[in-house]
């Protein structure tokens, strides 16, 4: 059983699964590669001059992979909630987690099928956590905001829900404020696993 599930790799979900990971919970990441960032280029995104969306993919897709998450290639075909926590369907299994993180873009589908609630724009109703009706069960980006696409607001979105997580997992508000020394122990860490 993992900490957190991540539905969608796109910049909310890898966003959540990086905050979550890099504060020592266990995340995977499910997700199918079919993100609009294949079809974009950032010049709008803060810190970045200009980049090919799938530049940046792989850029975050890396950068996650270092903190240890665990992306699967995989469609995830329902969500629900098992007692203690979620249970992700996909066609090699079932997979279980405390917390449950809907990155799917402008699909609400499974939001729906989890009996998340809706505002009357028909977007995913969350509170500025990005917490849904459902307890534990996060939305992020697209799928919360009518017709709102951008990788920055994303991004934002799914650090807001692992922040928020990692609130209730260390019982007081968390922060995560890294300062110079922290990046270079990061460094440190990742050329001793290579």
């Amino acid at each position: 059983m993992s900490d957190v599930i991540v539905v969608g790799g796109g910049p909310a979900g890898l966003s959540a699964a990086l905050f979550a990971a890099k504060n020592g919970l266990d995340t995977d990441v499910f997700d199918t590669d079919g993100t609009w960032m294949h079809k974009a280029h950032l010049f709008n995104y803060l810190g970045v001059g200009s980049v090919d969306g799938s530049a940046f993919m792989e850029t975050a897709r890396a950068q996650v992979d270092a903190f240890g998450v665990e992306r699967h290639d995989a469609e995830v075909t329902d969500v629900s909630t098992d007692g203690d926590g979620f249970a992700v369907s996909t066609e090699d299994g079932d997979h279980e987690a405390s917390y449950l993180v809907l990155a799917t873009g402008a699909n609400r589908d499974l939001a729906e099928s989890l009996g998340c609630a809706f505002t009357d724009e028909d977007v995913v109703d969350v509170d500025v956590t990005m917490e849904t009706s459902v307890e534990d069960a996060y939305a992020t980006g697209a799928m919360v905001r009518a017709e709102e696409w951008q990788a920055v607001i994303s991004a934002g979105d799914g650090a807001a829900a692992a922040l928020n997580v990692l609130t209730k997992e260390k019982g007081e508000h968390f922060h995560d404020f890294d300062v110079p020394d922290d990046a270079a122990a990061a460094a440190r860490a990742t050329m001793d696993e290579e």
